[in-house]
C-alpha cells in the first residue's frame, strides 16, 4: 500500500534517474524555476502549474484524487478514458476496490503539456551526436505545431469523468517513457549488433515484445532490410512526448547514426529516413509503452500495491515471486 503522493514522487524520481539529460542539469532547472516562481506577482501565477516545481515532465500528472489517500489497487493501461473509468466503477461494484486509475497516455492538463515534453528530444539527439543548437532549431517548428493542435482539444473530458465517479486518476507518460528509453539504450543500443536482424532477435528476447509478436504485432523494419548493417543504434523516439521533426534524419546521418529504434514511424519520417540511409526499426508502440509502464508498476507492486492491467497494457512483472 502506498499514498498517491508517494506513487507520484517515486515515478518522478525514477524518470529523473533515467533521463537522457545530466541529473544535475534537471535539478538546477527546477531550482531556477522555484526562484522565478517566488518572484512572480499574483496575476502572473494565473494558470501556472505548480506541479512543475517538482515534476519536470509536463505530460505526466495526477488529475484527480487526494495526494494523501491510500492506494491498494491500481487499474492501469495505455489509454484510460471514460469507458475505462466506467469499467473501474463496475469492477468496484463487483468487489475489486480500485483506488487509482493510472493511464500512460496523457489526459487533462498533462495532454496540454505534451508539446513541452518534446524538448527532451533535443538531448536525445545530442547524445546521438547532433549538436544541441541544431536539434533545438529543427525541433522548434514541430513543437509549435503540436502545441497549436492540442490547444483546441477537449483535453479535460476524461479527468472530469474520473472526478464525477469519485476515482483518483493519473497519467504517467514521459515518466514511463524514460524507463523504456534507458532500458533499450542499455540492453539494445549499447550492445554490438552486426545486422538489423540481430536487433530484432534481441528485441524478441524482451517479454513485452515477444508477447506482442505472439499477438500479431511484431517489430517491423520500415527502412533498410534484415541484412542491413546496423551502424550506430539509437533509441530516438522512445521518449520525448510524440514524434519530432522528420528533418532530423539528415542531421542524424551526418552524426553517423545507422539504425533507429522507434515506437512508431509516420510516412514522412519513413521517407526521410530512407533518403538518408538510416534503418528504422519500429519496435512496437503498445509493447514499448508497456515496458516503460511495467518498470514503474514493479516498484509499486513491491510496496504491496495490487496491479490490474487493462486497455492494451502487456503486464510483465519483473518482481520475483515468493
Amino acid at each position: 500500500m502506498m499514498k498517491l503522493g508517494e506513487i507520484y514522487d517515486l515515478a518522478i524520481k525514477m524518470a529523473i534517474d533515467t533521463d537522457p539529460r545530466p541529473k544535475k542539469e534537471i535539478l538546477d532547472d527546477l531550482k531556477e524555476l522555484k526562484k522565478k516562481f517566488k518572484k512572480m506577482k499574483k496575476e502572473e501565477r494565473i494558470g501556472f502549474d505548480e506541479d512543475q516545481l517538482k515534476n519536470p515532465y509536463a505530460d505526466s500528472r495526477i488529475l484527480a484524487g487526494d495526494l494523501n489517500m491510500q492506494v491498494r489497487t491500481i487499474l492501469t493501461g495505455i489509454d484510460m478514458e471514460t469507458a475505462e473509468i466506467l469499467m473501474a466503477n463496475e469492477l468496484n461494484k463487483k468487489g475489486e476496490k480500485i483506488d487509482l486509475i493510472l493511464a500512460h497516455h496523457p489526459e487533462g492538463r498533462a495532454l496540454q503539456g505534451l508539446a513541452d515534453a518534446m524538448k527532451l528530444q533535443e538531448h536525445i539527439m545530442e547524445s546521438a551526436g547532433v549538436p544541441l543548437n541544431i536539434t533545438e532549431k529543427v525541433l522548434a517548428p514541430r513543437i509549435a505545431e503540436v502545441k497549436r493542435a492540442l490547444h483546441a482539444d477537449n483535453f479535460n473530458r476524461v479527468a472530469m469523468a474520473a472526478e464525477l465517479m469519485g476515482i483518483a486518476f493519473a497519467c504517467f507518460h514521459t515518466l514511463a517513457d524514460n524507463q523504456v528509453y534507458a532500458f533499450l539504450e542499455k540492453n539494445i543500443s549499447s550492445k554490438k549488433h552486426k545486422r538489423v536482424t540481430d536487433v530484432i532477435k534481441a528485441l524478441l528476447k524482451i517479454p513485452e515484445y515477444k508477447i506482442a509478436a505472439e499477438q500479431g504485432n511484431k517489430p517491423e523494419i520500415v527502412t533498410g532490410s534484415e541484412n542491413s548493417y546496423t551502424g550506430k543504434i539509437v533509441a530516438t523516439e522512445m521518449t520525448g512526448g510524440t514524434s519530432g521533426s522528420e528533418k532530423i534524419f539528415e542531421k542524424l546521418e551526418y552524426a553517423g547514426v545507422g539504425t533507429i529504434l522507434s515506437m512508431h514511424c509516420g510516412e514522412k519520417h519513413r521517407k526521410m529516413a530512407e533518403k538518408h540511409h538510416i534503418n528504422v526499426i519500429v519496435a512496437g508502440h503498445m509493447a514499448s509503452d508497456s515496458l516503460g509502464m511495467n518498470l514503474l508498476l514493479d516498484k509499486f507492486e513491491k510496496k504491496g500495491v495490487k496491479i490490474i492491467p487493462a486497455s492494451g497494457l502487456i503486464r510483465v512483472s519483473r518482481n520475483k515471486k515468493k
